[in-house]
């Protein structure tokens, strides 16, 4: 969020709510000001104090050091899924578009990819165990979960191509 401009950490923790829905509503604003704390600790991010309302007092606002952006660029590039996490790709395909760091539909396809790879090696492993091992249905709950994911980037890549106007 930081990437496309410099917020404080109620405004910050109200897109987050926006952004994620039922999962956001569980951050409180502790969680985030801890964060931006350990951004600044860390060199990411710097803060500076912004004059108040007369209904409310002064704030800090935080923004990206150069250093954040790279940090938050290499991020976005990633495309490694050993540990699905859903939330934390949405938050990546919006950062990427509202920052112009990326294009989400190309994450999208990065990502497909990856996961196209690793669903193609259970397969394959699969394939050479006996039916009904208890590895064979690892490898079975593992080949649904990569068809599930699989199937979620498809719709992201719908929503994310009729977001930016494609007609392919």
């Amino acid at each position: 969020m930081l990437a496309k401009e410099p917020s404080h950490g109620y405004e910050l923790r109200g897109r987050l709510r926006d952004l994620l829905g039922p999962l956001g509503e569980s951050m409180n604003a502790g969680q985030i000001y801890v964060a931006l704390t350990r951004l600044e600790k860390a060199g990411l991010a710097r803060s500076e104090q912004a004059a108040g309302l007369p209904d409310r007092p002064e704030r800090k606002v935080y923004a990206l050091t150069s250093a954040g952006h790279q940090r938050v660029a290499s991020w976005v590039g990633a495309v490694t899924w050993p540990k699905p996490d859903l939330a934390e790709f949405h938050l990546k395909l919006f950062a990427a578009a509202a920052a112009g760091l990326a294009d989400p539909v190309a994450l999208v396809d990065a990502q497909r990819a990856e996961l196209l790879q690793l669903l193609r090696d259970a397969q394959r492993a699969a394939m050479e165990l006996a039916e009904g091992s208890e590895s064979a249905l690892l490898l079975e709950g593992i080949v649904l979960r990569l068809q599930a994911d699989l199937h979620w980037l498809d719709a992201c890549e719908r929503t994310w191509t009729e977001k930016r106007g494609d007609t392919r």
